[in-house]
């Protein structure tokens, strides 16, 4: 931001460094500034824009944040809002008619984000003939020994790099988990690679 900007070159000023040694470094690190534009800069008074926008910086920030009695800074459950929300919010409290524009700028400036609706999983699509599989137990859940009955089944849950398919296979006789497998799609191998390991470590353990 312009306020910032002019602030730093102001202090390096102070310590001894010329404004063109300043701009240049400034450049270097990727933020684009001439010495003549920090020269207009000091001199013209900042846009009616600007001011607006740092009200809103300042506002969306105290929204977004409160410091607790120890002196530290925790997020607000404001804090969870979007572009919208959080545009509403500020009219309907500190800043009325404040635009959408000004709020999606002020949170970018902060680098904050509100927190997306994702959208829903579909774990079980219904093939076009719609013939289900036979049921082989009879909804008979029991086993006389170990390694007779395997009964399997996946279940998905939502992770911070997106949402995870789990596939568990159980002897009906121990109720031990005999194989399981984590993928984030839902292929063939989901259900493949799990029934391998425990065929693998059924053979291990010498049962048939």
């Amino acid at each position: 931001p312009q306020p910032m900007i002019v602030a730093f070159i102001d202090q390096m000023r102070a310590n001894g460094f010329a404004v063109e040694s300043i701009c240049r470094v400034l450049r270097e690190q990727g933020c684009t500034i001439a010495a003549r534009t920090y020269r207009a800069w000091r001199t013209r008074a900042p846009a009616a824009r600007t001011v607006s926008d740092a009200h809103v910086v300042d506002a969306v920030r105290n929204v977004v944040w409160r410091t607790d009695d120890d002196g530290r800074r925790k997020m607000t459950p404001e804090g969870l809002y979007g572009r919208v929300k959080m545009r509403a919010h500020l009219h309907r409290t500190t800043l009325p008619g404040v635009s959408y524009g000004a709020v999606d700028r002020a949170m970018k400036v902060l680098g904050h984000n509100g927190i997306r609706r994702s959208k829903g999983v579909r774990t079980t699509v219904r093939s076009a003939d719609g013939v289900r599989a036979e049921d082989l137990l009879n909804r008979q859940f029991s086993a006389a020994e170990p390694n007779r009955v395997w009964v399997t089944d996946f279940t998905y849950c939502r992770t911070w790099a997106g949402w995870v398919y789990v596939v568990f296979i159980i002897d009906v006789f121990s109720r031990r988990i005999v194989a399981w497998h984590a993928s984030t799609s839902k292929t063939v191998e989901l259900v493949t690679v799990p029934l391998r390991m425990a065929l693998w470590q059924r053979n291990r353990e010498g049962h048939p």
